[in-house]
């Protein structure tokens, strides 16, 4: 393993990356600062070009123009030390099927140049370390998915990199696989990893990532934490649920006069729903309610969800459907 000797608190730099293909301009611009020890999301629909950026940073595809960096190293004049440094999960996983999981990550130890009883110490290893001891020996034919996928996972860490790139992770697994593979990769990052993630699930870029960029159409059209996405694209709203539901009325006017808002009715009954501009007038509201025998059986505040922010910002949901495969990034280790 190459030492990232270089002085740098960014494991990946990139300005300006810019990818064709004929005339489609599959990536367009591109910025990112990702910084050591972090998850940074890249989150964006079907066709937005996540999956072409990660080829590029990975050495996988050379940048039209541009230029990008990891842990100081030049991805285009020193990609044999670029390769070295980084992990690589592609959206299907490209283990043998006729393989049992240890004979995969034997296969993949030696190939990495791993001798003696160190491939099968380093399967044993990934094996434990991923939930997947009793069906070692298994074909993978009779794999879940979402066993592929940890094994996957498995074998783009056996030379242990300081960099990972999981392009859409968790696609296509059930809701405990998800969370499975959510708590290796916070594992991952806890033990000194660094982390680029693309998805197209919004809550996943929530529940993990420190910051986020939004791409669409090969563009970065915005980049923060989650919490600095959600706010620019408006305020947090008041919830209230009255237990009396004849109350709505005296409820919204109350609103009215003491937030200085409109409030909303939803569909379940007896539920309001206000943009909470001034927080600290929240108070002052419950005060009136109280005062004028309002019952408020249940109140929150619900921030702007990472869903509103993508449709805000580019006019339409992220999709339902994955990115297809690039044939590239499925070779990589």
């Amino acid at each position: 393993m190459v030492s990232t000797s270089r002085p740098t608190e960014l494991a990946i730099e990139a300005h300006g990356l810019v990818k064709l293909f004929g005339n489609n301009r599959a990536v367009d611009g591109v910025d990112l600062a990702v910084k050591t020890g972090t998850v940074y999301g890249v989150l964006g629909p079907n066709g937005a070009g996540k999956t072409t950026t990660i080829s590029m940073l990975a050495t996988l595809l050379r940048p039209d123009a541009g230029e990008a960096k990891i842990f100081g190293f030049d991805v285009r004049t020193e990609a044999q030390i670029v390769r070295q440094l980084i992990g690589v999960t592609g959206q299907y996983a490209s283990v043998d099927e006729n393989l049992s999981a240890t004979e995969n990550l034997v296969l993949f130890s030696k190939l990495l140049g791993l001798k003696g009883s160190a491939p099968k110490r380093k399967a044993a290893e990934l094996l434990e370390e991923f939930g997947l001891t009793e069906a070692a020996k298994r074909p993978l034919k009779n794999f879940s998915g979402g066993m592929r996928r940890r094994l996957d996972l498995a074998a783009s860490l056996i030379a242990q990199p300081p960099l990972i790139f999981l392009d859409e992770p968790t696609t296509g697994l059930d809701p405990r696989t998800r969370g499975q593979m959510w708590d290796t990769i916070r594992r991952l990052v806890a033990g000194g990893s660094t982390v680029l993630l693309t998805t197209q699930y919004l809550d996943e870029a929530d529940q993990l990532a420190d910051r986020v960029a939004v791409i669409d159409k090969g563009r970065v059209v915005a980049e923060g934490t989650s919490d600095e996405l959600k706010s620019s694209v408006g305020t947090a709203a008041l919830q209230l649920r009255l237990v009396n539901a004849a109350d709505i009325p005296a409820a919204r006017e109350l609103i009215r006069t003491t937030l200085g808002v409109e409030s909303a009715v939803s569909a379940e009954a007896a539920r309001l729903s206000a943009p909470m501009q001034h927080a600290e007038l929240v108070t002052d509201l419950l005060v009136a309610l109280r005062g004028d025998g309002i019952a408020v059986a249940e109140i929150s505040v619900q921030q702007p969800t990472l869903d509103e922010v993508f449709l805000a910002l580019t006019g339409h949901d992220t999709g339902a459907t994955t990115d297809a495969p690039t044939p590239e990034l499925e070779t990589a280790r």
